[in-house]
């Protein structure tokens, strides 16, 4: 094809591609659909053009387009891996792990079922070779859930839903692509009915290889991005070329997935990347991608659409029936998993639930596209395959792809009006009116500055004014209905503490432009205000607060950095989660604080006093708590924090400086070469600055013993050797330190946070400097007392013989447990014993003897 003729096709399509987004929205069609109509129009056109005697004009614009070198190598090389990986670079790793059951379940288990399901179908009822079946399966699987997900988001639907389909739309790519390279294999081979498990019990070194050499390309390319710190469009450029040296390294190398090696490289770098590069580089480095996944994402759509007319040319009123077929199968398995399996597992309570109308919209959204185009090209270009497989794969690839796009995609949108998925709840509709109204009551008071500061005239200020206070009081007269009419007293709550963490949100990303939080930390602070929006919305007050709490336990890698610290003698992971624990402690205690004016500047107005004093009590509670969990960190770790302090104010200071010479460059106060020179000045200290000091996870334990109450009274050389036999143990909320009917052989105490002990139905908190297990540790009987922790918490341990030799030297921890005796039925045998009966008063020993 001549080059000119061929660039100029490429900007047309590009020109395409800008129309196209417009008239879909417009037309209300998904993008994809309008994209797909494009190309086969493009193709159809094209292949008319050729076959009529109408003109000849344009002949050689038909045979250029049809001739256009479109191979699935260039699908597959080209365009997927870009797709794939700026899709893992958006996502939320973090909150994609509390939906792992569903999402896997969508994305493998149901790309599994369906290959099965169909390869099945067209083995036993279309005759087809069982290996030709399920590669035909395999091909099909891969679903474009971006229409769904796109309508998802513009009809406000819940943000789990959200993540659960763009979760499936990347692994399930994953998935079929492995197994359909499997099975062509096969197929080439000439092998029809394969042993099933020796097929499939390949999938696992497919899915090994691809995770290392996606792994070891990420970590590499995240080497070289460090060396290039200063020049942002040489960190770019690496990034650039990262999905491609996965994939091709992983296929050709390996003999893995290539695909499974692009999602590990750009898991890998997403969850390492901001990290290790600077905040306003990772958000440029996104939006590069973003653009650049826009335009592979319509290219490979219209692309692919041009093949449609070619690849249905030889098709048969059995082909036709076999389609059917493929339809049927799918459908079928598809609503197994959706309203089968998944119910199943969120009765386990392993699942989220999930509504039966989403379920509906999910399965009806499923649409194929260009991926299932191109892995069908694949096929019909291998020399090693039958010619009469190449026809049949190729035209139920595109029969089964046309059906989902014609029909399923024109008629997506009436499906979720009729699930009635486009209105918005009670409660979001007082959301919505509360945001009207507290927004109109900040553009008065702004207006009225404006008008003051400009003098203007006053009849006009006095009509326009008029005008504006009556559609204010309608906005507050709609708020105050909808509460009075249809939302109960609990659900204005409820749309006061949605308000909140959402304003909490804004006020992390605020943070994070200013650079007075990290990239990485404030990517987990978003994660635990999305957490805190989510519970408030489903589950109230109460879910407001579970996953307030939530967000402060220690977590799962927590404790396995803690293990391999204590056992294995590895200390780096759990310095730095404990580091990023004390940043993002102290980052959070700002933020909340900061709170409570935005409840009374905003909330108070449509809610009242009453509910703007509850939210005041309920955020002053997890103010509590994250100074509690501050706290223990402090005690363990003195000065550290002090530290983390001090660069929090030298980076706020840098942040300010920068501004004000921003603003002097901005009115012309100083010059460019000026502007240039203060800001390197400024990146110099900050680089300086960027550096968190170092953790040292060796315990300062003599100085946390010092500071506790009942250990006051001794001298340094008892503090020394108690130092030494005393263990700390950090537990989260929840967590059952002792229990019932089990041997005594520790005293705990409690040097920071709080805890519940349960004796006889009885129930008793005890906070920091309190012990408990002494009873049982002295009369050497079973435990009558369950303990548990209400908040996360340091303990101070130690044994019996420690304790016992503690006795004898601390007056002050002797007076504390004749304290914690008085009244109880072991009173007196405790108190006969001669570590407590030294320093007793003359009534206590008379009263034991």
């Amino acid at each position: 094809m001549d080059i000119m003729l061929l660039t100029a096709f490429t900007a047309v399509l590009f020109l395409l591609i800008a129309a196209a987004e417009p008239l879909a929205a417009r037309l209300r069609l998904p993008f994809s659909v309008m994209l797909a109509a494009v190309g086969i129009l493009i193709g159809g056109g094209a292949l008319f053009l050729l076959r009529t005697n109408v003109t000849e004009t344009l002949n050689p614009v038909a045979v250029g387009i049809l001739s256009l070198p479109i191979r699935s190598s260039v699908f597959m090389y080209v365009f997927l891996p870009t797709l794939i990986f700026q899709a893992t670079l958006e996502m939320n790793i973090r909150r994609m792990m509390d939906d792992w059951v569903p999402i896997l379940t969508l994305a493998v288990v149901a790309v599994v079922a369906a290959t099965l399901t169909i390869g099945f179908a067209l083995h036993w009822i279309g005759g087809l070779p069982l290996m030709v079946g399920l590669l035909i399966g395999a091909i099909v699987s891969t679903t474009d859930p971006s229409a769904v997900v796109s309508i998802f988001r513009s009809l406000s639907a819940p943000k789990r839903l959200s993540r659960i389909v763009e979760g499936e739309s990347l692994l399930n790519d994953a998935a079929a692509i492995a197994l359909f390279g499997l099975f062509l294999t096969y197929v080439m081979l000439g092998v029809p009915n394969p042993q099933l498990g020796e097929a499939l019990g390949q999938f696992p070194g497919l899915i090994v290889g691809g995770v290392l050499a996606g792994w070891l390309v990420a970590r590499i390319a995240l080497a070289l991005m460090s060396l290039f710190g200063r020049f942002e469009t040489a960190q770019i450029s690496v990034s650039v070329a990262v999905p491609y040296l996965a994939y091709i390294g992983a296929e050709q190398l390996l003999g893995a997935s290539g695909v499974i090696a692009v999602v590990v490289s750009g898991l890998t770098l997403n969850l390492m990347g901001p990290g290790r590069l600077a905040p306003a580089f990772w958000v440029n480095l996104k939006e590069v991608w973003g653009l650049l996944a826009h335009w592979a994402g319509a290219l490979i759509f219209i692309l692919a659409a041009l093949l449609i007319p070619r690849l249905l040319g030889e098709v048969r009123l059995n082909d036709l029936f076999l389609v059917g077929v493929v339809v049927i199968a799918a459908f079928v398995a598809r609503a197994l998993i959706l309203f089968v399996l998944l119910p199943m597992l969120t009765t386990l309570r392993l699942s989220p639930k999930i509504q039966r109308p989403y379920r509906v919209a999910i399965m009806w959204g499923g649409l194929r596209g260009a991926v299932t185009l191109a892995l069908a090209l694949a096929v019909t270009e291998n020399l090693r395959v039958p010619v009469e497989t190449k026809r049949i794969v190729g035209i139920l690839a595109t029969g089964f792809t046309l059906f989902t796009l014609i029909v399923q995609g024109t008629t997506l949108r009436g499906v979720i009006a009729l699930l009635g998925l486009d209105k918005l709840s009670p409660l979001d509709r007082a959301l919505s009116n509360q945001v009207v109204a507290v927004a109109l009551q900040s553009v008065r008071e702004g207006v009225a500055s404006v008008t003051e500061n400009y003098d203007l005239t006053r009849e006009t200020v006095r009509s326009e004014a008029k005008r504006f206070a009556a559609r204010l009081d309608n906005a507050v007269e709609a708020a105050e209905a909808e509460d009075n009419a249809e939302i109960l007293d609990r659900d204005r709550i409820t749309l006061g503490l949605i308000a909140l963490a959402a304003h909490e949100r804004e006020m992390i990303v605020q943070r994070f432009r200013e650079r007075a939080i990290s990239a990485r930390l404030s990517e987990q602070a978003l994660f635990d205000a999305d957490r805190v929006i989510e519970g408030a919305r489903s589950g109230g007050r109460t879910g407001y607060q579970r996953a307030a709490r939530r967000n402060l336990r220690y977590g799962p890698a927590f404790r396995f950095a803690a293990f391999l610290r204590n056992r294995i003698g590895v200390a780096g992971p759990l310095a730095r989660m404990t580091a990023d624990r004390f940043e993002m402690l102290l980052g959070k205690r700002l933020i909340l604080r900061d709170l409570h004016g935005f409840i009374d500047r905003r909330i108070r107005r449509i809610h009242g006093r009453r509910v703007a004093e509850l939210l005041h009590e309920l955020l002053q509670r997890r103010i509590e708590a994250v100074e509690t969990a501050l706290e223990g960190l402090r005690l363990q770790f003195p000065g550290y924090a002090e530290e983390l302090e001090r660069r929090f104010i030298r980076r706020t200071a840098l942040r300010l400086e920068e501004r004000e010479y921003n603003a002097l460059r901005d009115d012309g106060l100083i010059g460019a070469e000026v502007h240039i020179q203060l800001m390197d000045d400024v990146r110099q200290r900050r680089q300086q600055s960027e550096g968190r000091p170092k953790l040292d996870l060796a315990l300062r334990k003599n100085q946390v013993v010092r500071q506790f109450p009942l250990f006051a009274d001794l001298d340094d050389a008892e503090l020394k050797r108690l130092s030494r036999e005393i263990r700390t143990r950090y537990v989260n909320a929840g967590h059952v330190i002792t229990r019932k009917d089990t041997p005594a052989r520790s005293v705990f105490f409690v040097a920071s946070g709080a805890v519940e002990q349960e004796v006889a139905g009885q129930t008793a908190r005890l906070g920091r400097g309190e012990m408990f297990g002494q009873m049982g540790v002295l009369t050497r009987r079973i435990r009558k007392a369950e303990v548990r922790a209400i908040t996360p918490s340091t303990l101070l341990v130690l044994d019996e013989a420690g304790f016992r030799r503690l006795l004898k030297r601390s007056a002050a921890l002797r007076k504390a447990v004749r304290d914690s005796v008085v009244g109880k039925t072991v009173a007196g045998e405790v108190l006969r014993m001669p570590e407590l009966a030294q320093d007793a008063p003359l009534g206590e020993n008379a009263a034991s003897g």
